[in-house]
């Protein structure tokens, strides 16, 4: 038997709103630990998105490299799959490939090809139990890119066709060489069924499910699907052999309820795996006040008012809660954000923002953009944005032609490296 566990999106360099977050990250990373030792893991996987950024802060890659070192001097046995998402850089994450070999890490960052064709066998590893014998094989496949994927001919959407067909060739390779072995498939997309927040675009989904891939391509040859990509811990369709992990740490409020942790796995020949969802607590919460939609100026300071103040508090200061305040205003009040912020001097929580709800943007079908439709202008849907401008140039809506025309340059740009 092979006791896996599948984690994915740690977002390693990412701040909140300023705010630093290695002390969270490292947190997350000592119950990692704990948690391989705990459930006799064999073998670790991540899912893609190991950094936030492709160019990643210093002590963002000490992070990353002291757990690999403290994973493997804690427990030798152990195999680490890691795999590129769409925010790391494939180079990157490969180049210290030869030194992790040597300690059992295989990192798969880009698609190789040999003589122009795709080189499915270099994304086939065998994964061992602690005797050395071989008890499945791992297909890890990194986020794919233009030019990573076969082409299809006359696909209507080129990208999912493309790396659909990918993923069923590869299968069908693995298939041939496994020996009656158990498949499993490490990847980085987007799932047809997968569930995002209604309005977060952090996790960075193509437009209109231009992305999206059909579960239906992973086939009953792979007894397990480790994905990663989205943020939110599920099952893909209602599939118990097909998840993501999810994100350690909420990357947005959209994320403040969503249930984090890591999923252990156990593969045996002959038999189905064994899925086993673990729950994780983050260190940091992130409250809102008010907890749903805005309140008054009044009716928010009461409530910040309350909040427990920081020398009566246990938590460190890199422990406090993030918060954010939604006020709902008629007009715009100059000298509430001092009022909020003086407030909060020295209450247990650490200010992300303020947003300004104004009475007008509920009641019409105002051009400005609120908290309820964006967090920034980062998160604003472009294909909506593209449509919002047509109509209000031309006075009609962009024809389906012209969108999907949009859309297929949209693919390309945010696909490239």
């Amino acid at each position: 038997m092979l006791r896996i566990l599948h984690t994915a999106d740690w977002h390693l360099g990412h701040t909140f709103f300023g705010y630093n977050r290695n002390n969270e990250h490292e947190y997350f990373l000592a119950w990692l630990l704990r948690t391989i030792e705990e459930k006799e893991i064999d073998a670790l996987l991540i899912a893609g998105d190991v950094f936030d950024v492709s160019n990643p802060p210093a002590t963002a890659q000490h992070l990353y490299y002291r757990f690999i070192h403290q994973a493997k001097s804690r427990f030798p046995h152990l195999q680490i799959v890691i795999i590129a998402g769409n925010h790391d850089s494939p180079a990157r994450l490969e180049a210290p490939s030869p030194l992790l070999m040597e300690m059992q890490t295989i990192v798969k960052g880009s698609v190789r090809k040999k003589d122009g064709a795709i080189d499915y066998d270099d994304l086939i590893i065998p994964l061992k139990d602690r005797n050395e014998s071989t008890e499945c094989f791992c297909l890890t496949v990194p986020f794919l890119r233009q030019g990573d994927y076969p082409s299809v001919a006359e696909a209507q959407n080129s990208y999912s066709a493309g790396v659909s067909e990918f993923y069923r060739q590869l299968i069908e390779t693995a298939s041939a060489k496994c020996e009656g072995k158990p498949l499993l498939v490490v990847g980085h997309l987007q799932a047809t069924g997968s569930e995002i927040a209604e309005k977060d675009y952090s996790e960075r989904t193509i437009i209109g499910g231009l992305e999206c891939i059909a579960p239906d391509v992973f086939t009953d040859a792979v007894a397990y699907v480790a994905l990663g990509h989205i943020h939110k811990s599920q099952r893909v369709s209602g599939r118990e052999h097909i998840r993501y992990a999810g994100s350690p740490l909420p990357l947005s409020f959209s994320e403040k309820f969503y249930r984090h942790g890591a999923v252990v796995v156990a593969l045996e020949s002959g038999k189905d795996a064994v899925i086993e969802k673990i729950t994780y607590e983050p260190l940091v919460k992130l409250i809102s006040v008010p907890s749903q939609g805005a309140a008054s100026p009044e009716e928010v300071l009461h409530q910040l008012q309350q909040l427990p103040e920081a020398f009566l508090s246990e938590l460190s200061a890199d422990e406090h809660p993030y918060l954010e305040v939604r006020v709902e205003l008629k007009e715009p009040d100059p000298m509430l954000t001092k009022q909020i912020v003086d407030l909060l001097a020295d209450k247990a929580v650490r200010l992300t923002r303020i947003t300004p709800i104004y009475a007008q943007q509920s009641a019409s079908n105002s051009d400005e953009l609120t908290e309820e439709n964006s967090e920034s202008l980062q998160n604003i849907d472009p294909a909506e944005m593209m449509r919002n401008v047509f109509e209000k140039k031309y006075a009609e809506q962009p024809s389906s032609e012209l969108q999907d025309l949009f859309n297929e340059v949209y693919l390309d740009v945010t696909t490239k490296e």
